[in-house]
């Protein structure tokens, strides 16, 4: 064995038992009332990947509409979800394994795919792309990071073997497209450009899961040099200066961390943990001074309005788009970084609007209280990452099956510092 494989063998098992330790709970710091309700909302959420998922392909729907295609980035947090609802006894952990298992050998073999990569939204039963879809980087990401939680989780079996395997499949490198930053997708019909999209992981959004899972691949990663290629524009509203997207919208903050544990790393540009609760509560902010327009809560995210599915956010103001929808996912998926300000709110929100804003899945989609309206509708991505910040805050969950995986501690070593 050569010293760097030698080297890379015993810092990867100093890193398992660093990220191997018991689950700990942050249960005995919330009132015996936030966790009951945060024990309802997530269980609630569960629910959704219980009854909208194929029991032929295991593909999991993109929302509860009628006639919903498969999202694939639904199915990766399908995934970790079952493995959560084990955990929590909300199902039969072989219940959840044998969903886990079904899903894994349908990507592996049936699946529509382009190098390991897998489109956006794809029919329940064929899995063959519908909407006229692009093979998307971000979703094949969400679900190749789902896929390694369930692999670890059910260490040792079948799973873990099919999960690695569709994650070492995925050409990473083919995504890059000859330039510095991974493309969005790419589309069989798009005649120039080689068939992909001109639109690139160049700047900070939800990017930092795609680049760590690329950086990290076993069998065909792109260099470490690549993680510093994408920009980080900074913002700052009253006290928080932070690294921000331009669509303003929460989810980009939450998603690469509802799987990685950002809180004790960083590179050489931030720590992204606390730059996620800046731009938490940058968020409460603006929606504070702006309330004499736009009445109601605050949490600013991607999400349905009166006039469809929006990419709503509120800081930097120049570049959002926001009529008065609010996100209860945006505040769930924030509560690890401002848990008072998070669960207080959604909380208040529920006492306060009861069966307008709370139905079978737990919080609907989008509220506008400025036109009172209130979505009847559930979206797979957004229950989702309810239920993993929420089990995330309450027990380090994935966090903790994810960061001993082999790639993940790959990445770190290469591009984060302790």
């Amino acid at each position: 064995m050569g010293i760097l494989n030698r080297f890379f063998l015993f810092y990867f098992l100093i890193c398992s038992l660093l990220f191997s330790f018991p689950i700990q709970s942050h249960s005995a710091k919330l009132k015996s009332e936030d966790e009951k309700f945060l024990d309802m909302v997530s269980q609630d959420s569960f629910r959704f990947f219980l009854d909208k998922y194929n029991s032929e392909t295991g593909l999991i729907n993109d929302s509860s509409a009628t006639y919903s295609p498969c999202s694939v980035a639904s199915v990766g947090f399908g995934l970790v979800a079952y493995c959560i609802g084990a955990q929590r006894h909300w199902i039969d952990k072989s219940d959840a394994y044998n969903r886990v298992l079904k899903t894994l050998n349908f990507f592996k073999s049936n699946i529509a795919q382009k190098n390991g990569f897998y489109y956006h939204f794809v029919n329940m039963r064929t899995g063959v792309p519908v909407w006229n879809s692009e093979v998307s980087s971000i979703d094949t990401a969400l679900f190749i990071a789902g896929a390694l939680v369930a692999g670890e989780y059910f260490k040792g079996t079948e799973v873990e073997s099919l999960a690695n395997e569709l994650y070492e499949r995925v050409d990473w490198p083919w995504m890059l497209n000859g330039k510095s930053v991974l493309c969005m997708g790419w589309k069989p019909d798009i005649k120039e450009n080689n068939g992909f999209l001109p639109y690139y992981w160049d700047s900070y959004s939800e990017l930092m899961i795609i680049y760590a899972l690329a950086i990290g691949s076993p069998t065909k990663p792109i260099s470490p040099k690549y993680w510093d290629a994408w920009k980080r524009p900074a913002t700052k509203l009253g006290k928080n200066a932070y690294i921000y997207c331009p669509t303003g919208s929460l989810f980009v903050y939450q998603y690469s961390q509802a799987f990685i544990d950002f809180r004790n790393i960083r590179d050489k540009y931030a720590n992204y943990w606390n730059n996620s609760i800046k731009a938490t509560m940058a968020d409460k902010e603006w929606c504070i001074e702006n309330r004499k327009i736009y009445k109601g809560y605050w949490g600013i995210s991607a999400c349905l309005g009166p006039d469809g599915y929006a990419g709503y956010g509120s800081v930097p103001e120049e570049r959002s788009l926001h009529d008065g929808t609010m996100a209860p996912s945006a505040l769930a998926g924030s509560i690890p970084f401002c848990p008072s300000e998070c669960i207080g709110t959604l909380s208040s929100l529920y006492k306060n609007y009861g069966a307008d804003v709370y139905g079978k899945y737990g919080f609907v989609n989008g509220i506008n209280l400025n036109a009172n309206w209130f979505s009847r509708d559930f979206i797979g991505i957004d229950q989702g990452i309810t239920v993993l910040m929420i089990e995330n805050y309450r027990s380090e969950f994935v966090w903790k099956y994810l960061m001993q995986h082999p790639a993940i501690m790959k990445w770190l070593y290469f591009c984060m510092q302790g």
